[in-house]
């Protein structure tokens, strides 16, 4: 890890930490969040290897339709089904998607403490009634994934905003760091797609607003404000991942 990513790194844990012990103007910390979010992804998917996936012109159209599926049928459990139950679901989907999220990005900054073999070396694990499923990994994922586990299973008792924030921000550097959009062309159809899915989902019905506020996962930061009536400020995770993608298309460095 550079000693650049370091310090951006120390910032966001910084401003992560600051609501705890300092008053903070809620909408200087959403932005300054959400712009050292995009640099510390960016910084790590310049890489000499091709990123993990890449979305074609074909995926970008149908995003927003796969996006609409997937929100209605939110709606409508937690609309005709008990919220907790929906959410217990929920909760052990993103436990397990958490557990992942944060190891991958505490990975580097523990790998470099350990044994180069345990970085390169892999372990081969089959499923017992499944044996052509393989799962690789390696012992130095396996360390990052222990500190990871204590907080993922801290998230699921407690539900902390701020185990919220820090699920969050893993998933969206993961998110900003492993997806590329491959092509300018792809960015602007997906944006273009997005930015009528946002209006007609937030503006003419009341599913997406409905769903924010029963949808008890990381999905969104929160923001701590002096407003008893309206405690915390939210962002979407997508309303950083999306856009950090877009800027950063095809390109062998990131602009933020």
């Amino acid at each position: 890890m550079k000693n650049t990513e370091r310090i951006a790194n120390l910032a966001l844990l910084g401003l992560t930490l600051a609501p705890l012990v300092l008053k903070v103007d809620p909408n200087l910390n959403v932005v300054l969040t959400a712009c050292i979010t995009v640099f510390v992804g960016c910084y790590r998917s310049v890489k000499p290897t091709a990123p993990t996936e890449t979305m074609s012109k074909e995926h970008a159209m149908r995003f927003p339709f796969v996006g609409s599926a997937m929100l209605l049928s939110l709606f409508l459990l937690f609309k005709f089904l008990s919220k907790d139950l929906v959410n217990t679901v929920l909760t052990g989907y993103f436990f397990v998607l958490g557990i992942v999220a944060l190891s991958a990005t505490l990975l580097p900054s523990i790998k470099r403490f350990l044994p180069n073999h345990w970085n390169d070396d892999l372990i081969v694990w089959r499923f017992p009634y499944f044996r052509s499923v393989e799962i690789e990994f390696t012992r130095s994922q396996i360390v990052a994934a222990v500190p990871g586990t204590f907080f993922c299973a801290w998230y699921a008792l407690r539900k902390h905003w701020l185990a919220n924030n820090i699920l969050g921000l893993a998933f969206c550097i993961q998110g900003i760091e492993m997806l590329s959009l491959g092509s300018f062309k792809t960015g602007a159809i997906l944006l273009a797609g997005l930015f009528v899915y946002d209006i007609f989902w937030v503006f003419f019905t009341p599913v997406m607003v409905s769903v924010a506020k029963s949808f008890d996962a990381p999905i969104k930061l929160l923001f701590p404000t002096a407003d008893s009536a309206r405690p915390f400020s939210m962002l979407g995770l997508g309303d950083i991942v999306i856009p950090a993608r877009s800027r950063a298309v095809g390109s062998s460095k990131c602009t933020v």
